[in-house]
């Protein structure tokens, strides 16, 4: 059963109305610490359950990990080969929910294995033949045997010499940013109150009784001001910088320093012109020489080449490709694709950490749960943390932290399960015609929403790359846009997508975004972020 659409748009608060909604609220239920795909996720279920949520986001919602992913929804076609069907149950099963909540951005997307060997096609087809009897009703296409020719057809731009044939299966695709942000709204139209730009800076558990409250210090990163609130429970979801808000929150002198729970490892992609594959159809090497997995996928009118899995100690904000994982993507695409794809045909990379989990051990005050790709934990001062996991499984995960914060005592129990049916700000009534995504970013991308967005002055002037005035002016009034990297990097894609051609946007945007009363725009941030996603040009 498809979920009921947004046919009317909820009035949101502006950023004025919420700041005023904190400080009159005395106590929330709960408050959620980070604005990614966890969060978020967490924040919409318990207010959907009749909880009192805050969400408080440092930086941008989906500003870190959250819109750097391969932008797939997948079961995990790579744990299936691992032996974890568990989790590729209940992954396909979540794909086939996020689909169903969110057409306008998530959709159905065929992949071809292409077989450079001759034992290639049989045996990955008929691991991918399993792959669809675990779907089931959740399938989105069968697996299909494809000869050398039925390959190049759905590959355009494949290298031909030694290919055999190859093996077509389906997945899922998205736009993760907008996504978070769909995810954002959601929760506020269902009662929360969710701020980006505010980082707790500060948390304490106010007694050890049961059902302590626990006090946070916020700074309000654009205006400056220290606000504060109280939380009967208090849920870290702040991706790869989990271990720091919980070295935050410790007791000095009586709570042991936290075993660290994350170990971070980056994921770098590399996006070019469609030119390369012209086709719909993604490319898939479950095996590159190195053993690891190379993705060539089309989205939004351009192609992603892609990913590497490098771990890294320190956790930068804007993490820099290493040259090596450079040499690693280009090289196994010149391997794959028939044109070599040069330094200079990048435009644009990104770099995402992505949060893999090193499990503390069961201290003295404090728990642990392990729980498919995700780990829970509950620290002796009360904060329940979460991290791990992916995307597509973000709403079962929430689900998780929820039922971990019941068992704990820190919440009611509430009967859940409604975000399952519950269809995201901007869900379509008829998600059958909604415009693929592999194809040019345009009003679409706003499903339901899109008359709002034509009724803003200057819906007609094109800034480039399919962005509108009036799509900066509907950022700014109803999406949570305060800076240009809002704009061109989130709730536009222009950054990932060509980040020469952001930069020349720029300049129109800010000037946009200061009609709007936006008080920080933050061009020359912007333009200097625009080098970080181009290669490092080589020294003569």
């Amino acid at each position: 059963m498809r979920p009921a659409a947004h046919a009317v748009t909820p009035r949101f608060m502006t950023r004025a109305e919420l700041l005023q909604s904190l400080d009159r609220q005395a106590v929330y239920d709960l408050v959620v610490v980070g604005g990614g795909a966890t969060g978020l996720g967490v924040a919409l279920d318990a207010a959907l359950r009749g909880f009192s949520v805050a969400l408080l986001e440092s930086q941008d919602f989906a500003g870190g990990t959250s819109s750097r992913s391969t932008k797939l929804l997948h079961g995990g076609v790579r744990y299936l080969a691992q032996g974890n069907v568990a989790l590729v149950r209940e992954a396909l099963a979540e794909r086939a929910t996020v689909l169903r909540i969110a057409p306008h951005l998530a959709q159905p997307l065929p992949f071809v294995m292409p077989s450079y060997g001759w034992w290639q096609t049989p045996f990955y087809g008929m691991g991918l033949k399993l792959y669809d009897l675990m779907a089931g009703r959740a399938g989105l296409g069968r697996t299909a045997f494809l000869s050398r020719a039925e390959t190049l057809a759905a590959l355009p731009g494949a290298n031909p010499e030694g290919l055999h044939g190859g093996v077509r299966y389906w997945d899922g695709q998205f736009d993760d940013a907008r996504l978070a942000l769909a995810l954002a709204r959601s929760a506020e139209a269902a009662g929360a109150h969710v701020l980006n730009y505010m980082e707790v800076t500060g948390l304490r558990r106010l007694s050890d009784a049961p059902g302590a409250l626990t006090e946070l210090d916020l700074r309000d990163h654009l205006g400056g001001v220290v606000h504060h609130l109280q939380a009967r429970c208090v849920v870290n979801a702040t991706g790869v910088w989990v271990d720091e808000l919980r070295a935050r929150a410790r007791r000095q002198g009586q709570d042991p320093a936290p075993e660290r729970m994350v170990s971070p490892s980056q994921g770098v992609h590399v996006v070019v012109d469609r030119e390369f594959m012209p086709g719909h159809h993604a490319l898939l090497i479950p095996k590159t020489r190195d053993g690891r997995v190379l993705f060539a996928v089309p989205w939004l009118g351009k192609l992603i080449l892609g990913t590497t899995d490098t771990p890294r100690q320190d956790l930068p904000r804007e993490p820099q490709p290493f040259a090596e994982e450079l040499e690693f993507i280009l090289g196994e695409a010149g391997r794959v694709l028939s044109r070599r794809v040069r330094t200079e045909d990048i435009r644009s990379i990104w770099v995402g950490l992505r949060p893999l989990v090193a499990p503390p051990s069961t201290a003295e005050g404090g728990t642990k749960v392990l729980s498919r790709e995700h780990t829970i934990v509950v620290d002796g001062n009360g904060l329940v943390t979460v991290t791990g996991g992916k995307w597509t499984t973000y709403r079962a995960m929430a689900e998780d932290v929820l039922e971990r914060c019941f068992s704990c005592g820190l919440l009611p129990r509430r009967d859940g399960g409604l975000s399952a049916g519950h269809g995201l700000i901007g869900a379509p009534a008829d998600a059958d015609g909604a415009v693929p995504l592999h194809q040019a970013p345009g009003i679409h991308i706003y499903g339901s929403e899109a008359p709002q967005v034509r009724q803003c002055p200057g819906a007609d002037h094109q800034l480039g790359l399919g962005l509108t005035e009036g799509m900066v002016r509907y950022a700014a009034r109803s999406e949570y846009a305060h800076t240009v990297e809002d704009v061109l990097a989130r709730r536009w894609r222009a950054l990932f997508l060509d980040a020469r051609r952001a930069a020349e946007m720029a300049p129109a945007v800010a000037a946009i975004l200061t009609e709007e009363g936006a008080s920080a725009p933050a061009l020359a941030q912007f333009l200097q972020l625009c080098h970080h996603y181009l290669p490092a040009q080589p020294a003569h």
